[in-house]
């Protein structure tokens, strides 16, 4: 008579039993970790679109965890590291998400279809509006990109592994999957997870940095809204299709990203409706579900306990938080070159998280004054900081691939 034990029906916990104590607490505290994480997205306290998928994924994957041989346990999800092709071929029949990852994440595509997502979001007109303002302010906000990089080094990462994780403090999670893809392909997995969860720091550590580092009577300034020029949507085509094709002159490597993006910007400005619908709608919100999901349950105990996550974590909040810091120096500077006629708030918006960052600066600014609108100028430097981090990300690939 065959032997039946309780345990042999419920997988989940028989692996779980049998794991050594620290793979099993991992699993236990991630399960709770992406329950908190549902419910943090479903109460708006971080991103839901990233959040609830990606919270889902996290809690059902450490869960689902199966022995797939007498000496083997793993789940039937998706694996990331296969690269044999006939292993891969034998998976993509088994792993139910294997076949997305594989199409749409290993070689670069699901970052090339937010991107476009957000370009159909973004008003270049913005940036042409006030140009010089903009793209200063984007570049200083970039100082996390750079000044992280180093810092990396220092920390013992590899040149590429460290442009990897410089590119958080661009706060834009497409550039950071497509950078670490090309450079970092056994750290894309925490580099990626380590992105999406901060990136809701934006909403919730930057207006602390705002409140802490510009007084009140500062966060009041009134901007002028009369004098903004009008931009045609002839000037915002011309200006996107002749900046794509220079950029993905200049850097080729990066060209999918540049594409995709101004792509989605002219197909707003030409008003092609069909076209408009269809990539800020499924294509955007499809793929930023898949996005959250596949990171979701790529966050199995055994890749966040790897000894290099800890030190990915620290450079993440580092990034993050020098980029927010050079923005707001940014506007700083032009609070003084203005003679003290323009709100320095505006400068966190060159963090590149749009509209999120945009979104936060204006908020803080109207909690001094309801009367105060700085989001034109805000959505400008917003957006430029979409252009810049994207020409960071080229200019890393092209020096380190």
């Amino acid at each position: 008579m065959v032997e039946f034990r309780i345990l042999d029906l419920f997988q989940g916990a028989a692996t779980l039993m049998a794991a050594d104590p620290t793979i099993a607490a991992a699993r236990i505290a991630l399960m709770l970790f992406g329950i908190a994480l549902v419910f943090l997205g479903a109460k708006n306290i971080l991103e839901p679109l990233i959040m609830v998928p990606m919270g889902v994924g996290m809690a059902a994957v450490n869960a689902g965890v199966l022995f797939l041989s007498a000496d083997k346990v793993g789940t039937i999800f998706v694996d990331p590291l296969v690269s044999d092709p006939a292993m891969l071929v034998n998976i993509l029949q088994i792993n139910f998400l294997q076949p997305i990852y594989t199409l749409t994440f290993s070689n670069g595509l699901i970052a090339c279809l937010v991107f476009m997502g957000i370009g159909v979001l973004c008003d270049i007109g913005y940036v042409l509006a006030f140009p010089l303002t903009s793209m200063f302010l984007a570049i200083c906000a970039e100082f996390g990109t750079i000044a992280t990089y180093p810092i990396a080094i220092a920390m013992g990462l590899t040149p590429k592994d460290a442009a990897s994780i410089a590119m958080v403090g661009g706060a834009d999670g497409p550039m950071v999957l497509f950078t670490s893809l090309i450079l970092s392909r056994d750290l894309f997995v925490p580099i990626g997870i380590v992105a999406y969860l901060y990136l809701s720091l934006c909403y919730g550590g930057y207006p602390y940095i705002i409140r802490f580092l510009v007084p009140k009577h500062l966060r009041g300034i009134k901007m002028d809204l009369k004098s903004i020029p009008k931009v045609s949507r002839y000037e915002k085509i011309g200006f996107s299709v002749i900046t794509c094709t220079v950029l993905c002159f200049l850097f080729p490597v990066a060209a999918p990203l540049f594409m995709s993006f101004f792509l989605g910007v002219i197909v707003r400005d030409t008003n092609i409706v069909h076209f408009r619908k269809f990539i800020e709608g499924p294509i955007l919100y499809g793929s930023t579900f898949f996005l959250g999901l596949i990171l979701g349950v790529l966050c199995e105990a055994g890749t966040i306990l790897n000894p290099v996550v800890f030190p990915l974590l620290i450079l993440g909040i580092i990034a993050l938080f020098l980029s927010g810091v050079g923005g707001l120096a940014g506007g700083y500077i032009l609070y003084l070159f203005n003679k003290g006629k323009y709100n320095p708030v505006i400068g966190i918006a060159g963090v590149s998280c749009v509209p999120s960052t945009a979104k936060v600066a204006e908020h803080e600014v109207q909690k001094i004054d309801p009367r105060v609108i700085i989001l034109p100028y805000a959505l400008g430097a917003n957006i430029s900081g979409v252009i810049t981090s994207a020409i960071i990300a080229g200019i890393y690939v092209t020096l380190l691939r």
